[in-house]
């Protein structure tokens, strides 16, 4: 089954919903119209070799979950399903009578607290990660291996290049040997210490040079320096590097310039996101429900509109996971859902779909 065939084979469909922004009361002018459901395969196909557990589109704005995969889901309370079983009528484009079996109270668990706060960590990282790219800022040259390079010069290390130039030395002009024992530490020599010619291979081969490289030295000569050459170091920066130049070739340019008109230095949306799931996660503990269609919207907008610092928004968000952990336990909710019941579900599902009653 391809997204494609699901399209064709509209009678496996049963469930199709409105999600995301729209289905929580969240949407603004440029929000776009996302699409989760539930399939069920043709009895044909679930009884060959394959099987398929979710279809998407290439945008992944659809998704939709065969029957089996989503009360997996649906048994561990992953927040996705969930919702999407909770949708507001409003909402719901085409629900097929079965669904009715499948109630969200039924499946509802101390679970929550674990899965809903997970998914909000999972924002605040992701809202992290914003800041410190925001607050980044790489050159598009990436830094050569010397500038990682010291020398030890009067009792204190200094940059090797300070120290070059003040001898009025040229990288390409010395040369290198390891030092036994010690980690990254090299004797440094220059060819005017030498009465005969050294072909010495410079501290490094180039610009894209990933390591410093050793020359071949004439033995009876003392080094003038002894040069560590801060690899960790350099390899953190090039990790660092690499990862904000691909995070600005796949960022969200819109969602980036909204956060730069409001002078957020943190992705506003993750943020209001993790607001949303730390509340509906207290509901399910108070009301023992879903609730997908969000009341506290201009609260959340206040948050993607950047009327929060970012450091703000940690203190609530940290106050508000207190919170969740206080109303889990304290509610007579199960550990979780029966084991019994998503099974008892699916065959009953299946057996109804594939052989309906005759009345």
């Amino acid at each position: 089954m391809t997204f494609e065939e699901l399209k064709q084979q509209r009678s496996c469909i049963l469930l199709e919903c409105i999600s995301g922004s729209k289905a929580y009361n969240l949407q603004v002018p440029t929000s776009d119209t996302d699409i989760k459901g539930v399939f069920i395969l043709p009895q044909s196909e679930l009884y060959g070799m394959s099987y398929t557990p979710q279809v998407a589109n290439e945008s992944n704005d659809e998704v939709y979950f065969e029957i089996r995969r989503f009360l997996e889901l649906l048994e561990k309370n992953n927040p996705n399903i969930l919702e999407l079983l909770s949708t507001t009528a409003q909402n719901e484009l085409y629900r097929h009578p079965l669904m009715d079996l499948v109630k969200p109270a039924d499946f509802l668990s101390r679970l929550c607290l674990d899965t809903f706060a997970g998914y909000a960590k999972a924002q605040i990282k992701k809202a992290k990660g914003l800041n410190k790219k925001i607050n980044q800022s790489y050159p598009k040259t990436r830094k050569p291996v010397i500038e990682f390079c010291y020398v030890i010069s009067g009792g204190q290390s200094m940059p090797l290049l300070e120290w070059l130039y003040e001898k009025g030395w040229r990288p390409e002009d010395c040369g290198l040997s390891k030092i036994d024992h010690f980690r990254d530490v090299y004797a440094l020599y220059h060819r005017q210490q030498f009465t005969t010619a050294v072909a010495f291979k410079g501290i490094f081969s180039g610009e894209n040079a990933n390591d410093v490289q050793l020359s071949s030295v004439p033995r009876g000569v003392d080094p003038p320096g002894i040069m560590h050459f801060n690899k960790d170091g350099y390899t953190v920066y090039c990790k660092d590097f690499a990862s904000y130049w691909e995070w600005v070739e796949l960022r969200n340019d819109a969602r980036y310039q909204h956060n730069q008109l409001l002078g957020a230095d943190y992705d506003s949306k993750h943020m209001m996101h993790t607001f949303r799931l730390l509340n509906m996660a207290a509901e399910i503990a108070r009301y023992k429900e879903v609730r997908v269609y969000r009341e506290d919207r201009d609260f959340l907008l206040r948050i993607r509109n950047g009327e929060f610092s970012y450091d703000t928004l940690l203190e609530m968000a940290a106050e508000k996971l207190d919170q969740m952990e206080q109303l889990y336990a304290a509610s007579d909710l199960p550990e979780q859902p029966d084991p019994a019941l998503a099974a008892s579900l699916l065959i009953r599902i299946r057996e109804e779909y594939y052989v309906p009653k005759k009345h």
